[in-house]
């Protein structure tokens, strides 16, 4: 069992809340020994044990997670970036595309998020999921950038199968050919309410621009997708974090949330923008 760093964690948490490992111990179930011994890495810590002494620091108002990002984004050096990467279980050995999807939103890759919260909450449903903080440096790399807006829309149903009669189409070839050769995407990110209303716009529901300002109305945030090893070379897990599950429950409430807000502001945007723009047979004619 990864131990997650866990004898600073305990540091930190004595010191945040002004107390000692007796009562660490106490409060999770676990002798002052026990404690003892994890502060030195003397043991192997169960995935319980983990689960307990995690969920008291975040009920007792500890961000350890937030407060490892804080810290390693002031750290972060010029011309590199701190990213997260949400893991159903742990990542074995070296990083790499080969365990990812061919119908992710852009293919085979190695998927982080710039949010730690929009990171943890696609892995919070998973009982054994974690938490990766990365460094990523973008020296010497060739990238694509990309918006919400038409071109993005149509390329996340390409990659995702929704355009196979289509995969000819000299609309559809001049997008791939924009983003050919790139080592790293920069992309807003995808979630399965995203897929539904582009599934509407493929299917001939809404135009374009319904599509464009609903996606816009999710509001998830970018992500970056590394496509080959070169960019991976210039990607570092800076530490491996413990999701507690008080801490995703956290979490997913504040998924649940944001999407009764957004699909409200969905409802809102189709209506507002119905007859606007184009349907996808005027556009791949």
């Amino acid at each position: 069992m990864d131990t997650f760093d866990l004898n600073t964690d305990i540091e930190t948490v004595m010191e945040l809340l002004s107390i000692n490992a007796k009562a660490i111990a106490g409060s999770i179930g676990v002798t002052p020994t026990t404690v003892s011994r994890w502060r030195k890495s003397e043991n192997q810590v169960t995935f319980s044990n983990l689960n307990a002494f995690y969920n008291f620091a975040f009920n007792n108002g500890v961000r350890l997670n937030k407060i490892k990002e804080q810290l390693f984004k002031e750290d972060c050096k010029n011309n590199s970036v701190i990213l997260f990467h949400g893991a159903k279980s742990n990542i074995e050995g070296q990083i790499s595309t080969e365990y990812s999807k061919a119908a992710n939103d852009f293919g085979k890759g190695f998927y982080c998020g710039e949010s730690l919260e929009q990171s943890a909450m696609f892995v919070a449903n998973y009982p054994e999921s974690s938490l990766y903080i990365l460094e990523f440096k973008k020296s010497g790399l060739k990238s694509a950038r990309l918006n919400v807006d038409r071109d993005w829309m149509l390329l996340i149903a390409y990659f995702r199968n929704r355009l196979t009669e289509y995969s000819g189409h000299p609309v559809i070839l001049n997008l791939l050919s924009e983003i050919k050769g790139a080592d790293y995407i920069i992309a807003p990110i995808a979630d399965n309410r995203m897929f539904e209303i582009i599934d509407s716009f493929i299917d001939g529901e809404i135009t374009d621009e319904q599509c464009r300002h609903c996606l816009s109305a999710t509001n998830l945030g970018n992500q970056y997708v590394f496509l080959t090893n070169k960019a991976l070379s210039n990607l570092r897990i800076l530490r491996h974090c413990f999701l507690a599950s008080d801490e995703k429950k956290y979490y997913l409430a504040s998924k649940r949330e944001e999407s009764r807000i957004g699909n409200d502001k969905v409802k809102i945007a189709r209506r507002q923008y119905r007859g606007q723009g184009q349907y996808i047979e005027e556009i791949l004619k």
